[in-house]
């Protein structure tokens, strides 16, 4: 039998200086979305699950917990992203025309861990800007995301670019099986061009688009991948616009960039321009984002969106440790003049660590590096 304080696997407590800087973090980026001009919203952790899974993808169905709800009877399930929650806010509860700029911030729930020895719980921080089809909204978004990783103190920020309208534009009009589609989107999302020529030969594919969807895959390295994107597809102007918006933003921007044409994952959910933002010492991707102008369709409002989304458990992981706050030591007692000058001091702003009677205190996110104490008759503060 299992001991009744062993959690379950990949599910952890989170401890104290730990839970401190999730927290600091949470209130930074959420203060610098405010600036932003961005609203808070804290959507339910539970909801019903069709209102939960409506329009999204096979993934977040087996990602998501199922519960019934013992007052109703009906299948609830718990979030494991809250993006189409935010959706429906947008969608329903506020209907505003324009543009709205939500953020949020709080936990999700998986049934498996998305990567090796990553939690089935992280605390989902994301914003999302909705009611503006331009660039500068992807560019705000963008410039919010890199802002907060900035007070993080993240360093080694690098911005990996693709767009959702490359493949698609080389698609567009031609008609395939849904086996063959999906044949196709796994061959391009693995690289794999000898496995791209084969399905494209098995749908009889144009020698042309075979060429283009080959060359596709190599297009991937520094932005000199956005010239060598326009001549490689210069007979499909969709592919050549959305080429266009990638130039535009990487102009707009002051850090490094990589650009990544063939990447397919999340194919069905983004329509435009996507970004993965890597950090150094992280072993994954830490924010994602992009463009989803239908997440809203199934609340009948499918509307521009943009926004992005991280994990402030992954992202305690790699931005610098923090030292321990400076605290004041003093003594517990009933003087009336002692525990005003703890009031006052607290009052200040200064941590004050009362050492009850009889009793040592351990800390460690707190370092007493100064004492309260009685200097001819009145409380002073005096350093360690």
């Amino acid at each position: 039998m299992s001991s009744a304080w062993v959690l379950p696997d990949h599910v952890a407590d989170v401890l104290p200086s730990e839970a401190r800087l999730i927290e600091e973090l949470r209130r930074h980026f959420l203060d610098a979305a405010r600036s932003y001009g961005y609203e808070l919203v804290a959507p339910p952790l539970i909801e019903h699950l069709e209102s939960l899974l409506s329009g999204t993808g096979t993934h977040l169905d087996l990602q998501t917990f199922k519960l019934v709800d013992q007052l109703s009877g009906r299948t609830l399930g718990v979030r494991a992203d809250t993006t189409p929650q935010v959706a429906r806010i947008d969608a329903h509860l506020l209907n505003r025309s324009g543009v709205c700029r939500l953020c949020y911030c709080g936990p999700v729930l998986h049934t498996r861990p998305e990567r090796p020895y990553a939690t089935r719980e992280p605390m989902q921080l994301g914003a999302e800007l909705y009611g503006h089809l331009g660039l500068e909204a992807d560019l705000e978004v963008l410039e919010l995301a890199l802002s907060g990783l900035h007070v993080a103190q993240c360093q080694g920020v690098l911005v990996d670019f693709g767009h959702a309208q490359v493949l698609s534009g080389l698609l567009d009009g031609v008609g395939l099986e849904p086996a063959a589609l999906n044949a196709l989107h796994q061959a391009v999302a693995l690289k794999d061009a000898r496995g791209l020529e084969q399905v494209c030969q098995e749908s009889q594919l144009p020698v042309s688009l075979t060429q283009a969807l080959v060359a596709l895959v190599h297009l991937h390295g520094t932005t000199e991948v956005l010239t060598q994107a326009q001549r490689a597809f210069a007979a499909w102007p969709k592919v050549l616009e959305a080429i266009a918006q990638l130039e535009w933003l990487v102009s707009h921007l002051n850090v490094p960039v990589s650009i990544d044409l063939a990447h397919a994952s999340g194919y069905a959910y983004y329509s435009g321009v996507r970004f993965a933002i890597y950090v150094q010492g992280a072993n994954d991707v830490l924010v994602r984002g992009g463009r989803y102008d239908q997440v809203g369709a199934v609340f009948g409002r499918a509307r521009p969106a943009v926004g992005f989304s991280l994990d402030l458990k992954a992202l305690v992981d790699v931005v610098p440790k923090r030292p321990r706050r400076a605290a004041i030591r003093a003594p517990w007692g009933e003087d009336a003049q002692l525990r005003l000058a703890v009031s006052d001091l607290r009052a200040s702003g200064e941590t004050v660590v009362c050492m009850l009677p009889g009793a040592a205190s351990k800390l460690d996110e707190f370092e007493c590096d100064r004492e309260l104490r009685q200097v001819s008759g009145a409380w002073s503060v005096v350093v360690l």
